[in-house]
């Protein structure tokens, strides 16, 4: 586990096994748990809440535990540029199930790739849709700081 920090946002974590990004958690305000190292996907992510927009396509994942719809919906998600949205109901038709938008929701709500898999850019049809623990305002963050509200 490496710890990174970003200025206004808080501590975040990864969790690797070499390369491979088995897990993370966005930066927010929480105590250290791990020593802060420097690694070149926390220069990335650090890069990203500064507002530049990096690409996290070559960041290779832990997907060992998902099913086949699930693999689809984190390839969808992965195509979805940076500063844009999708709705639900548009995440899943992308997945091959069009009419899976509560399955595709309950993928964004467990997804342990955040930033990498960019389940922020999912928003309800109805209005921006919630954001797990961190909330609504987290996610209203994120989009605003891709200019995508």
């Amino acid at each position: 586990m490496l710890s990174y920090e970003v200025p206004g946002w808080g501590v975040g974590e990864l969790y690797l096994d070499g390369d491979q990004l088995l897990y993370h958690e966005l930066p927010a305000a929480r105590e250290t748990r791990a020593e802060a190292r420097e690694y070149p996907l926390s220069e990335r992510i650090r890069s990203y809440f500064e507002g530049e927009p990096v690409d996290f396509d070559d960041v290779e994942l832990d997907l060992s535990w998902a099913t086949d719809f699930q693999l689809a919906l984190a390839q969808a998600l992965r195509e979805v540029p940076y500063g844009e949205t999708v709705t639900y109901g548009e995440l899943a038709a992308l997945a091959g199930r069009p009419n899976a938008h509560r399955a595709a929701g309950t993928f964004c709500a467990g997804n342990r790739f955040p930033l990498v898999v960019p389940c922020h850019r999912v928003v309800s049809a109805a209005g921006l849709g919630g954001y797990g623990s961190l909330g609504g305002e987290y996610k209203r963050r994120l989009l605003e700081l891709e200019h995508a509200l």
